[in-house]
C-alpha cells in the first residue's frame, strides 16, 4: 500500500494534526485486513449508510458500539456443531473487528441484519448552536467610547 506521507502538509497548517494522525492511524490500522467486504453510502445530505457482508453471523454474535467519533463493529462466531466434516470451507468462519471513525455530530440511527448484510444507518445531526446562520446587517453607526462612556449621546 502506498504512504503518504503528510509532513509538508502540517508545517503549513495549524490545528490540523488530529485529521492527520487520524488518516495515518486509519491507513496502518486497515493495511491488510479486507474483512468482512463493505460499502459506504451517502443517502442524503446528513444521511450515510454502512453495509458490512456477513454471511453466516446472526444477531447475537455481532456486537456494535458507538463512541463519540468511533463506530465498532465486532463479530464473534458461536461454537459450531462437532461432527460436521467439511470438504472445503470457503466461507470465512472467523471473527472480526471493524473500525469507523466518525464525524462530529455523527450518531448511529438504527442496525439491521438482513440477508447476510449488516446495514448500519447514520445520521449527522449538527446542534442548532453550531450551525451557520445570517446576521443581519444594519444601518445604526456604532457608539464611540472617549473617556470610558459613550460620545454621541445628548448630555443632560
Amino acid at each position: 500500500m502506498t504512504r503518504f506521507d503528510f509532513t509538508p502538509y502540517r508545517r503549513s497548517t495549524v490545528g490540523f494534526d488530529r485529521l492527520f494522525d487520524l488518516l495515518e492511524n486509519t491507513a496502518r490500522a486497515n493495511a491488510g485486513d479486507n474483512y468482512p467486504p463493505f460499502n459506504i453510502e451517502r443517502r442524503g445530505e446528513d444521511a450515510y449508510r454502512i453495509t458490512l457482508a456477513v454471511a453466516g453471523f446472526k444477531p447475537g454474535d455481532i456486537e456494535i458500539t458507538a463512541q463519540q467519533n468511533l463506530l465498532l463493529i465486532q463479530g464473534r462466531r458461536g461454537e459450531e456443531p462437532t461432527g460436521a466434516q467439511f470438504l472445503h470451507v470457503g466461507i470465512a468462519q472467523r471473527g472480526f473487528e471493524r473500525r469507523f471513525e466518525l464525524a462530529d455530530f455523527v450518531r448511529v440511527e438504527s442496525a439491521n441484519l438482513e440477508d447476510g448484510l449488516l446495514i448500519i444507518d447514520l445520521l449527522r445531526e449538527v446542534p442548532d448552536a453550531m450551525k451557520p446562520r445570517k446576521i443581519a446587517v444594519g444601518t445604526q453607526k456604532p457608539l464611540e467610547l472617549v473617556g470610558g462612556s459613550a460620545r454621541g449621546e445628548q448630555a443632560a
